[in-house]
């Protein structure tokens, strides 16, 4: 098993808040692979995401206990120890993030997806066009806009708007993208869509995704978190967390007991 991330005796506290909000975490993000956070509202999944690109430390005062080890360069570093904004800049270009709602720039298509190409350095004009059009390929979305990349992006409909957001994550080739609840926002048919991008994507990426719909998470992951009040109840194999988990709060919540 080959580990692209790992959290160890993690805790979170936000500002002020008397005690943490998640407790000593143990989880393994495996690389090439789907992890599914399942759990009811308030169980501390999008916290314990946006951990993990320390997209958090937008809002100062945070407390981070323990480990977040990301593999860079064959190495593990424990990126909580990151100070300079820099480190932050680059952690979150090798650790990408999908929020709920697109979240599309109020610029053209093209330059929605060169942004961050830009941001990172790359001045070819050439390289730029060929990594966009790649990254809407692997977006299921190059079809779709290659005649229209000068419109806004803000003109597209809500399903093309979130695969544009995972074409401007993955433009950037990512270690590892993040999901929060991708398609909570969409469709069926578009959900249906994101679906199988996700499950595409994981040839090329690593990807934990939050999610409060079960049926999804038992489609699309390998692996499934369950976790309740912020605390981790039970990690394993997608199948083994469906069909026979260990714990009976586990079993409770997966067959609607819950509560």
């Amino acid at each position: 098993m080959k580990n692209v991330m790992e959290i160890k005796d993690f805790y979170f506290t936000y500002p002020k808040a008397p005690k943490p909000t998640l407790k000593n975490i143990n989880l393994n993000i495996e690389e090439n692979k789907i992890t599914a956070l399942i759990g009811p509202s308030g169980c501390g999944k999008s916290t314990l995401l946006r951990s993990l690109n320390r997209i958090q430390d937008l809002y100062p005062g945070n407390k981070y206990d323990g480990e977040i080890l990301l593999k860079i360069n064959d190495k593990m570093e424990n990126i909580l120890e990151y100070k300079k904004e820099n480190k932050l800049i680059e952690l979150r270009q090798r650790v990408g993030m999908i929020f709920q709602k697109p979240t599309p720039f109020p610029m053209s298509i093209f330059d929605n997806v060169a942004y961050g190409l830009k941001f990172a350095g790359i001045k070819s004009k050439s390289e730029i066009e060929g990594r966009v059009e790649k990254a809407l390929q692997g977006a299921a979305l190059w079809s779709e806009v290659k005649d229209r990349l000068k419109e806004s992006a803000l003109g597209m409909s809500g399903g093309q708007q979130q695969r544009l957001c995972i074409a401007r994550a993955i433009a950037v080739e990512p270690e590892v993208l993040l999901f929060d609840e991708p398609t909570s926002a969409l469709d069926p048919i578009s959900t249906a869509a994101i679906e199988e991008l996700v499950v595409e994507l994981k040839e090329r990426v690593s990807i934990a995704i939050v999610t409060h719909n079960m049926q999804q998470a038992s489609r699309i992951s390998d692996y499934t978190a369950f976790m309740y009040l912020g605390d981790l109840v039970e990690f394993g194999e997608t199948e083994q967390i469906f069909l026979n988990p260990k714990e009976k709060q586990t079993e409770d919540y997966i067959t609607g007991r819950f509560g």
